[in-house]
């Protein structure tokens, strides 16, 4: 039964560990479609919003957003929706 409290400090220390989201992810979790969350970021778009999170380039092929800065972005809009 030790060995189980060994363990605690360690999962309390994952749970800090910031969270990645694919792209299908963010699509599901914004409504956003791929293209328009690729417009979003570029600055030269018409819809280039630079409130919108930074992607974090993983590989070379894989990019991943922070899933904490997907949801401050997500509560922003809804909060300007009441002001």
């Amino acid at each position: 039964m030790e060995n189980l409290n060994i363990a605690q400090p360690f999962i309390e220390q994952c749970n800090h560990i910031p969270q990645l989201l694919s792209l299908k992810a963010v699509k599901e979790y914004t409504g956003i479609s791929r293209s328009t969350i690729y417009a979003m970021a570029d600055v030269n778009s018409a819809q280039y919003d630079p409130t919108f999170p930074k992607k974090v380039q993983l590989t070379q092929v894989r990019v991943a957003w922070v899933a904490s800065e997907i949801a401050e972005w997500i509560n922003e809009k809804i909060e300007a929706r009441s002001a």
